[in-house]
């Protein structure tokens, strides 16, 4: 088994992997990740909105935002960027949930891959512990609620 095989092994326990193919070039799907006035249109699962506080994409900034939930919850975020490569990977390591609630840590990476004419976003989500994750797929649903903010993305590229 190669040394990166064994990591990722060592790891599956702990991540979240979300793929969608969009139609649209991988720079209108960069802009649309990296410009708050549309990360707030689609942001989030389906019935949320979102508030963007402030959102520094450059290594070291900090996004923060609120994601409103429909019956009225609202969950504060706040991250980290720790890489951005332009327009191909943006990496973050982020905290959030409901107030009151332990934080939702993780580690995340999404690529942005031309393909033709069309671009593949991949979300992989790494968290401290197999508890950890397990606690945001049970408690905030989080498996589904990446695949809807990705078909929000998509329905929102259609507009732009």
């Amino acid at each position: 088994m190669s040394r990166l095989n064994a990591e990722t092994a060592s790891t599956a326990d702990r991540e979240i992997v979300i793929s969608r193919v969009f139609d649209a070039p991988r720079e209108l799907v960069w802009e649309a990740w990296t410009k708050p006035e549309h990360v707030a249109h689609w942001w989030g699962p389906d019935g949320f909105t979102t508030t963007i506080e402030k959102m520094d994409v450059r290594v070291g900034g900090v996004w923060k935002h609120v994601m409103h939930g429909p019956d009225g919850t609202d969950y504060p975020n706040k991250s980290i960027f720790t890489a951005v490569i332009k327009p191909e990977r943006i990496e973050f390591s982020h905290g959030g949930g409901r107030k009151g609630d332990p934080a939702a840590q993780f580690d995340a990476t999404w690529t942005f891959e031309a393909v033709g004419a069309q671009t593949k976003v991949t979300i992989y989500m790494l968290f401290p512990t197999a508890a950890d994750r397990d606690r945001v797929v049970n408690e905030y649903g989080a498996i589904e609620g990446g695949k809807q903010t990705l078909a929000r993305l998509a329905n929102y590229l259609t507009k732009i």
